[in-house]
């Protein structure tokens, strides 16, 4: 799989350091290793950079070699060109012996999702209203996590269906819904937040690197805890139907219209 990172479009050099910015490209890049519940191998990265950032690439360097080690990963190797911006194509490989699809979704099927909601989004809307950017915020946002573990033990579990929560929760979620020809009902009051977030904004909240799951057979959220220390929470179930997500809050259905996550759109 191949990501791409560019400057003023996923991410801005006055919000983040640059180890944060080389950490958090690979780590966008594996995380759709998990999605398939691929075992790590190894990438390749391709980097732009513009002059005044020659005398500083070894921090970039620092934080693309770190979140490759927190994979498991090697560094094959790659390319350098000169450019306006920073970006950074980053190229991973993986395996799986049976991996993970979006389209493998079933009527019956729970859905759950790992980890908490809503860092990423409410760390960049502070930014961009100068307000406080709580700590936990700026951690989901600057030093996200790909489920790699997670996901193997996921998928030897029964999960069949996945994919990893980078445009927003209501968004991916239809990505599956779509795929599968499947509807997925989600229980907003179920999703699990991160403190100081509100619902609605939480499961618009991009570049996440959950993953959202669906699986035949229920699956043992406390002993994920335990061996994780990270959250898996049931939210909802998939349906025969229209491929759509239906939403519900307090036993009611909401509508609410997934936007995905644009850094720098007009909303």
């Amino acid at each position: 799989s191949t990501d791409t990172s560019v400057e003023n479009v996923h991410f801005r050099r006055d919000w983040l350091s640059l180890d944060e910015i080389g950490y958090r490209a690979v780590t966008a890049a594996i995380s759709d290793l998990a999605a398939t519940g691929a075992a790590g191998i190894g990438i390749l990265v391709a980097l732009m950079t513009p002059s005044d950032l020659r005398e500083d690439l070894d921090a970039l360097g620092d934080g693309i070699a770190r979140a490759a080690t927190a994979a498991g990963v090697g560094i094959f190797g790659g390319d350098t060109t000169r450019g306006p911006v920073l970006s950074l194509t980053v190229t991973v490989f993986g395996n799986a012996r049976e991996a993970l699809r979006r389209d493998a979704a079933r009527s019956g099927h729970h859905v759950y999702v790992t980890g908490v909601l809503g860092g990423p989004g409410a760390a960049i809307s502070a930014i961009r209203d100068h307000a406080e950017v709580k700590p936990e915020w700026r951690a989901r946002f600057a030093e996200p996590h790909a489920r790699l573990r997670e996901a193997r033990w996921l998928a030897g579990r029964g999960v069949r269906a996945a994919i990893d929560i980078s445009d927003g929760l209501l968004a991916d979620a239809a990505h599956v819904a779509a795929a599968s020809n499947v509807c997925i009902n989600l229980d907003l009051d179920r999703v699990p937040l991160v403190e100081g977030v509100d619902v609605v904004d939480a499961v618009r909240s991009g570049e996440e690197y959950e993953l959202l799951v669906t699986s035949a057979i229920p699956i043992d959220c406390t002993a994920f805890l335990q061996r994780f220390a990270v959250l898996l929470t049931e939210i909802g179930s998939v349906a025969d139907g229209a491929p759509e997500v239906r939403t519900s809050m307090h036993g009611r259905p909401v509508q609410i219209e997934p936007m995905g996550y644009d850094h720098f759109g007009t909303r």
